[in-house]
């Protein structure tokens, strides 16, 4: 029986388990994804993580992955698909049937991408990811879907590979920060379309188009791939009826990351936290182990 398992290994899972050997307690990480690291490792490029300015989400994440390793981490690959508290603790149930076994669990499984709910958007090639898919657009002509962080960086990336990216938004300003904001307005190829609400995404097996209103007009753009970035939804399916959840299915919890159920805590952006960033993930993750820590002593 391990002291503590931690369900995903992005910044949130990573961080409790360096705090996990750091207080000689024995941590087990697992992740659906093979030696994965979370959203952080498609990150092009991380600006506002201290001490490390301008650094590749994917160098960032091994980072965390390595240091997590040299203090006694464990890892595991595969899915947690329920949880059974035990007069011990708890076991964590995965999808291939395996079972194992701790005195406390922090989950920290994150989200997903919010998909594009409208017509053509499920048949039509939508890509969520501009650092995995951006290659294939070189020198074309893409959309970028969305107004917050994400959006604006993946229309940054993309600037510099495609020939024109479309960055549409459905309100009339964009929610990303200010120096996302200034960078995009100075870059020439990046053409903001706004109060757009998107009604089809057309073509054949590859997206040629956008169909759009604007201010009551149907218009439309050509284009030969559209990226989505509309937000997340969390990965807690898993938790349902095990501890509370609020309306749009994030864990209630406090920067202690304590939940409705003992033993069991939460860190990461699968929390209601009101800033889901690497930097309030690091955090989380630190301030749940501290949690499980302070209730592995009073056992």
């Amino acid at each position: 029986m391990y002291d503590v398992i931690i369900i995903g290994s992005g910044p949130a899972g990573l961080t409790a388990a360096i705090y996990a050997g750091r207080a000689m307690l024995s941590a087990l990480v697992c992740e659906k994804d093979y030696m994965g690291t979370g959203q952080i490792s498609v990150t092009d490029r991380v600006e506002n993580y201290p001490g490390l300015y301008g650094i590749n989400g994917y160098d960032l994440g091994e980072k965390f992955r390595e240091q997590a390793e040299t203090l006694g981490a464990e890892f595991y690959e595969g899915e947690a698909e329920s949880f059974e508290k035990t007069a011990e603790g708890w076991k964590v149930i995965f999808k291939d049937g395996s079972v194992k076994e701790g005195k406390t669990v922090i989950y920290t499984a994150g989200t997903s991408y919010r998909h594009l709910d409208v017509a053509g958007g499920e048949k039509q090639r939508i890509s969520y990811c501009a650092v995995c898919d951006g290659f294939f657009y070189k020198d074309k002509v893409v959309a970028v879907v969305g107004g917050g962080d994400t959006a604006l960086g993946d229309a940054l990336y993309l600037s510099k590979l495609a020939k024109t990216v479309y960055l549409i938004h459905r309100r009339d300003e964009f929610r990303a920060n200010k120096a996302l904001q200034k960078k995009v307005a100075e870059t020439d190829n990046i053409v903001p379309v706004m109060s757009a609400v998107i009604k089809e995404v057309t073509g054949g097996e590859n997206a040629e188009g956008v169909t759009y209103t604007q201010n009551g007009e149907e218009k439309n753009i050509a284009v030969d791939g559209v990226f989505c970035a509309i937000g997340s939804v969390p990965n807690t399916q898993a938790l349902e009826g095990v501890c509370e959840l609020d309306e749009s299915g994030y864990v209630k919890a406090g920067e202690d990351g304590i939940t409705t159920a003992k033993g069991l805590f939460v860190a990461g952006d699968v929390r209601t936290t009101p800033l889901r960033q690497v930097i309030t993930a690091a955090a989380d993750g630190a301030n749940a182990l501290s949690s499980a820590e302070k209730y592995i002593m009073e056992l």
